[in-house]
């Protein structure tokens, strides 16, 4: 690959604030140090964390001007650290912990949170899918240590998180349980839900207790609407209820139900994950989008310029089941 400018576009804040803060334009390339690759950016995921962070409603280490962005799909601009020039490669923890964001025309990824893109596998899907899935990965396997045959409920199932979980959840070879709205229950099922229910039935909880006398292994809202008392009275014997959205929710917690089930619930963020967790999630992330059984939703390309429009779109709610990629 030909050299890196001095100069590139990025789409960064100068201080944190609302999506009117980010600005596009030009700021020198950055230069890697030890253990560190310099990536050509081809596409940028827009995910709900880089809000979080952009806000100040996550607070982590930046510095400014703050590159914003987690997830990038690119290529390698000259070897080092183990990885070829040229290398199509993939990272989804940039912007956060004082690493500066993937919105850029080209980043500066550590070595040891840089992944090779399968060969066949479109670096727009790829971008689309690894926030999402990594989370779903944390969710099911590392907090929630799902088993084969055992029972998951996915609750928000149409959006990206609960998407992944649904494919993820199948693959690990539990079964699956699929809430959403009635438009996308059958989206569900193809997915690979073995059964899906409206969130909107009045008799939800009724349904579900029909369905599921044995109760439920792992129950994972990724809707960040929690409803702990219906969760926890579905779960079955040291069942675990799993936390990973809903930053201000307040619910009320059932704790006879809970501890009377040996059951547990918890809660993690992406941005905390290790290195090494990451990896693991990486591994399936690919083996999946290579053999692809791992399919985005609906996926929609903007130029890099509409970072702030595409944060306001996502914060309005506008979004439903779509992931917006920026095109540097």
């Amino acid at each position: 690959m030909d050299e890196a400018p001095e100069m590139m576009n990025a789409a960064y804040v100068e201080r944190l604030g609302p999506p009117e803060e980010i600005r596009f334009g030009g700021i020198p390339v950055p230069v890697p140090g030890e253990g560190e690759v310099l990536v050509a950016v081809d596409a940028v995921s827009v995910n709900a964390v880089d809000t979080f962070v952009r806000s100040g409603a996550y607070a982590t280490e930046v510095s400014f001007p703050f590159v914003i962005g987690r997830d990038l799909v690119g290529r390698v601009v000259r070897a080092a650290s183990g990885f070829d020039e040229g290398e199509w490669v993939w990272t989804n923890s940039l912007g956060h912990a004082g690493r500066q964001g993937a919105a850029s025309a080209f980043a500066v990824v550590p070595a040891d949170r840089l992944y090779r893109l399968p060969e066949g596998v479109e670096p727009v899907a790829m971008a689309a899918v690894v926030h999402a899935a990594a989370t779903a990965f944390l969710a099911l396997h590392t907090h929630g240590r799902v088993q084969g045959g055992e029972t998951v409920l996915v609750a928000g199932a149409a959006g990206n998180v609960g998407r992944a979980a649904v494919q993820i959840a199948r693959d690990a070879g539990a079964r699956v349980i699929a809430v959403a709205g009635s438009a996308d229950l059958e989206a569900s099922l193809r997915l690979g839900a073995d059964l899906a229910f409206d969130y909107h039935d009045p008799a939800l909880g009724d349904r579900l207790r029909e369905a599921l006398p044995g109760g439920i292994d792992v129950h994972l809202d990724t809707s960040g609407h929690h409803d702990l008392d219906r969760a926890v009275g579905l779960l079955a014997s040291r069942g675990r209820v799993i936390l990973m959205a809903g930053m201000n929710a307040r619910p009320e917690l059932p704790v006879g139900a809970l501890y009377t089930r040996d059951a547990s619930i918890l809660g993690f963020a992406i941005s905390s994950a290790t290195v090494a967790e990451l990896a693991d999630a990486a591994v399936l992330i690919n083996r999946m989008m290579a053999a692809g059984t791992l399919v985005p939703g609906a996926i929609e390309e903007v130029p890099l310029s509409a970072a702030a429009s595409a944060h306001g779109r996502l914060e309005a709610g506008t979004l439903h089941g779509v992931k917006v990629v920026l095109r540097p």
